[in-house]
């Protein structure tokens, strides 16, 4: 009997995966593998979440006029060249999908983040992916990988889940080199967390492309601690947003995660006391791995990569954390089989990665290094 069939490219998306957060028989979890904030909810988005219950029959803004202000007030942008999104994840997908589709072909660095390619899969486009050089995005490589059938160029930056950056002049030189009629996204994720004076998380660019050939992406799911809640946004010259409001469902966000967002951006000294802790923590995470024999590679964001140098060396480091209750993000999805990205936590669910890691360390090549 015959079936209904999807598009072909459908059935060649290979489902997103995401971070763990149980591990059977273990009772205290420390969860690692999500890149969450390391300090929970704002209490003020926590209590406007729950402020929000008596209000859940009736349907949210579909404008979310409110949160735009906000936004745009706490960055100093248009809030009318601000749409949102159900995560910054919807927002990347919508903009694949409305300028990518078959026969077009979508550009990204080899280790970029994984919906770029799933997303581009299942919009039909050819995902070429770039080598890069010292796990950055090559931006030589890129230009020259792009084609005649390239309509998008996707960049996180800093970048999940290697951590690097590529700072604003390279971003802009990637630009001039792209033809007009190329989009280029930038995924700034975690653009709280850098702290060089040479960044700049696509704003700056954005307002300097009147072509509207550059869209910025942000989300409330690391620093603001709003993973759960589903919310991100974009910033985009006119057409863009035009584009991104025909194709987004009518109610695409909760009144709920809207609620949560602007009280989030006016938590008091919350995002100044996340990233010092996370700047301060993300060394001493580094270091503690460094000075156990683990390459680290640099990282902007919340999180480091710790390099183990081949597969089954880094499957064996995986099981000595979680026998310790600790989960952390193993890369072979990312082409990266031989690395485990660990989120910056709190100081001591840090030290208890140091410490997991150096006894596994110390156990010596009995765990295995091919």
């Amino acid at each position: 009997m015959a079936a209904p069939k999807p598009r072909p490219s459908i059935l060649a998306v290979e489902p997103y995966v995401g971070g763990e957060s149980k591990i059977p028989g273990v009772n205290r979890i420390v969860k690692l593998s999500s890149n969450e904030g390391a300090f929970g909810t704002p209490p003020g988005a926590a209590a406007a979440i729950a402020a929000m219950a008596q209000e859940a029959h009736r349907y949210p803004d579909g404008g979310a006029q409110a949160l735009r202000a906000a936004i745009g007030a706490r960055f100093g942008l248009d809030p009318a060249r601000i749409v949102v999104g159900n995560g910054s994840d919807e927002l990347l997908a919508l903009l694949i999908l409305a300028y990518g589709g078959e026969g077009t072909e979508l550009v990204m660095s080899a280790h970029g983040f994984l919906m770029y390619e799933i997303a581009g899969t299942w919009a039909g486009c050819r995902v070429i992916k770039v080598p890069e050089r010292n796990l950055t995005a090559d931006v030589d490589g890129l230009l020259a990988a792009v084609g005649p059938r390239t309509r998008i160029v996707m960049l996180a930056n800093p970048n999940n889940p290697t951590g690097s950056l590529l700072p604003a002049p390279e971003v802009a030189r990637l630009r001039a080199g792209l033809r007009e009629d190329v989009l280029l996204v930038l995924d700034a994720a975690y653009a709280e967390y850098v702290t060089r004076p040479d960044y700049d998380p696509g704003a700056a660019l954005v307002d300097a492309s009147p072509a509207g050939n550059v869209v910025m992406t942000r989300t409330f799911s690391k620093v603001f601690g709003l993973g759960g809640m589903r919310l991100g946004w974009a910033y985009a010259q006119p057409p863009v947003v035009d584009v991104l409001n025909r194709v987004r469902g009518p109610f695409n966000v909760n009144a709920a995660a809207m609620a949560a967002g602007i009280a989030a951006l006016a938590e008091p000294g919350w995002v100044e006391r996340s990233v010092a802790h996370n700047t301060e923590w993300r060394a001493r995470l580094a270091e503690g791995l460094r000075a156990a024999g683990i390459t680290v590679w640099p990282s902007e964001g919340n999180f480091v990569l710790a390099d183990f140098g081949a597969p089954a060396r880094a499957r064996a480091a995986d099981e000595a954390l979680r026998a310790r209750g600790l989960i952390v993000r193993a890369m072979g999805a990312y082409g990266l089989p031989g690395c485990l990205r660990i989120t910056v936590g709190t100081g001591e669910e840090c030290t208890m990665v140091i410490e997991a890691l150096a006894a596994f360390m110390r156990a010596g090549p009995a765990h295995g290094r091919g």
